[in-house]
C-alpha cells in the first residue's frame, strides 16, 4: 500500500468517525446516554489515533526503520 493511499485511508477514517461527534453535540439532552459510549470508547480514540498517525505517522515510520537497519 503506498504511503498516498494510507494517507487517504485515515483521512476518511477521521472524517467518519467524527461524525458521532457532531450528533453527540447536537442531539437533544435526554438522548445523551445513547452516544455517550460510542463517542467516549470508539470515536474519540480512533480520530486520536488517526490523527497523530497523519500527522507524525511518517516521521514515526522513518525514525523506527532507521533504528531497525541501525541494529
Amino acid at each position: 500500500m503506498t504511503e498516498t493511499a494510507k494517507r487517504t485511508l485515515l483521512r476518511w477514517i477521521h472524517l467518519v468517525f467524527s461524525i458521532p461527534i457532531i450528533g453527540y453535540i447536537y442531539s437533544p439532552f435526554p438522548e445523551l446516554p445513547n452516544y455517550a459510549p460510542v463517542v467516549r470508547y470508539i470515536a474519540v480514540p480512533l480520530i486520536v489515533l488517526t490523527g497523530l498517525s497523519m500527522w507524525i505517522g511518517r516521521r514515526l515510520r522513518r525514525a523506527s526503520s532507521g533504528a531497525a537497519e541501525n541494529s
